[in-house]
């Protein structure tokens, strides 16, 4: 389907997922493990910050931050993909928002609990540089490999991902839990040590992928007249396109946006649930993000697998349900019951077993639909689009069914709700790639 670089094409796809590898500590120490946990400690004695000056409450200023960066990247990143595209220039911007992310973590390191304001910017910034560099770095997954190849090639990203961002994670853990081994003051000045350490390593292992990606050999200049203009018109053809002509797409964005919902709301919200709602310490939090970590290396590669013999819809239908049934355990777990934390390992193991597969494979079958086009990262900010318009609809859908039940337990059964739907939208979504040829999806 799409016109793909050649030689030497296997270098190129090391190096694309070797990207994964790079970026995947900041979603692990920055947004799911360290920093959390540092900015609650932080700020646990303050009432209210002042922030654009307004007086607000620590956590949900931090949960209103994050909300504001999703509502950046959906705003920015159509624009930038249609100038992207226009001018040929998409691995400059890959390269911008990943560099913007890594010195946003960087900056963190000046967080030391008074200056909330700083963290809360900086938070902002790195969110931004992560979700908008996948933008364009999913963009290139068309055009470096066949379509066979995609699924495998995905997995072994999101693969290399959890790798990379586990191993880093540990290390700083070990800063963290015993400081003086390496000759720091105390656990906090580990954890701003650990910040620093995430930008380093996204910048810098980020050079393997930024010196083996293509670029367009006449990719035009970023000044010339009406770019803006241009880029727009390369996006408002993409979105006639997606909405008129091709029914296979617009089917499975809606899928990927329900199943998105339930999928994306977990990864952010399952330590406050555990924390919250069980009474699980820290430390078993921790340890349950790296049982998922390590889990959802195999996991992805194990689906990838299974798409080759099943076909991709329905190995994404498998998926759903094993998420589904995620959302009915946890569901039925109470901090009171004798094993709870054996429970909440092993929900972070199914977890595990499903996350790296249905993020991969949804990214390979979004790129095996396309057309045959050098629109790819238009395409792409559409897919990028859809999944942070889940998170915001989840999050939202998980605070309102928890304020009104008190209670975190019938949110999360509300989660299996959206997953439902999601299987049912796959399965109209296989009908119409079935309908006119048996070789898509």
């Amino acid at each position: 389907m799409h016109k793909t670089i050649e030689q030497p094409r296997k270098k190129v796809q090391r190096a694309w997922a070797f990207y994964d590898w790079a970026n995947s500590v900041y979603s692990l120490v920055i947004s799911t493990a360290i920093f959390p946990i540092y900015y609650a400690e932080a700020t646990r004695d303050l009432e209210t910050v002042r922030f654009l000056g307004f007086q607000w409450k620590p956590d949900p200023l931090y949960a209103f931050a994050l909300s504001f960066s999703f509502c950046l990247v959906v705003l920015l990143s159509p624009i930038l993909s249609g100038i992207a595209d226009y001018s040929g220039r998409k691995k400059d911007f890959l390269k911008t928002f990943c560099y913007l992310g890594a010195a946003a973590c960087m900056g963190l390191f000046f967080f030391s609990g008074e200056n909330v304001g700083l963290a809360i910017g900086f938070s902002i910034l790195a969110s931004v540089g992560f979700w908008g560099s996948l933008v364009f770095y999913n963009a290139y997954l068309p055009e470096i490999a066949h379509p066979e190849e995609q699924d495998l090639l995905s997995a072994r990203g999101f693969a290399m991902g959890y790798i990379g961002s586990s191993l880093l994670l540990v290390f700083n853990l070990s800063m963290i839990l015993a400081p003086e081994t390496y000759g720091l003051s105390d656990a906090g000045m580990a954890s701003r040590i650990s910040f620093l350490t995430v930008g380093l390593w996204w910048a810098g292992f980020a050079q393997f992928t930024f010196a083996r990606l293509p670029q367009k050999k006449n990719a035009g200049l970023l000044a010339q007249p009406n770019i803006l203009g241009k880029g727009f018109k390369e996006l408002k053809k993409v979105f006639g396109y997606i909405k008129n002509e091709d029914k296979p797409l617009k089917i499975f964005l809606i899928a990927f946006f329900m199943y998105s919902i339930g999928v994306q709301t977990v990864i952010q919200l399952a330590s406050i649930f555990g924390s919250s709602e069980l009474g699980l310490s820290s430390v078993d939090l921790i340890a349950t993000i790296l049982i998922i970590q390590f889990i959802a290396i195999g996991g992805a590669l194990l689906f990838a697998r299974i798409s080759s013999k099943l076909g991709n819809i329905r190995t994404l239908q498998i998926q759903v349900v094993v998420w589904m049934l995620v959302c009915v355990g946890a569901f039925l777990m109470h901090k009171s019951d004798t094993y709870v934390k054996l429970e909440f390992y092993a929900l972070g193991g199914a977890v595990g077993l499903v996350m790296g597969g249905i993020q991969s494979l949804s990214r390979s079958t979004y790129s095996k639909l396309l057309p045959l086009t050098e629109d790819t990262t238009s395409f792409f900010s559409f897919f990028d689009v859809t999944e942070k318009l889940a998170i915001v609809v989840g999050t939202l859908t998980f605070g309102l069914v928890t304020y009104i039940n008190d209670s975190m337990n019938k949110a999360v059964l509300a989660l299996a709700v959206f997953f439902a739907i999601g299987w049912l939208a796959l399965q109209f979504a296989k009908r119409a790639i079935d309908a006119p040829t048996k070789s898509r999806g």
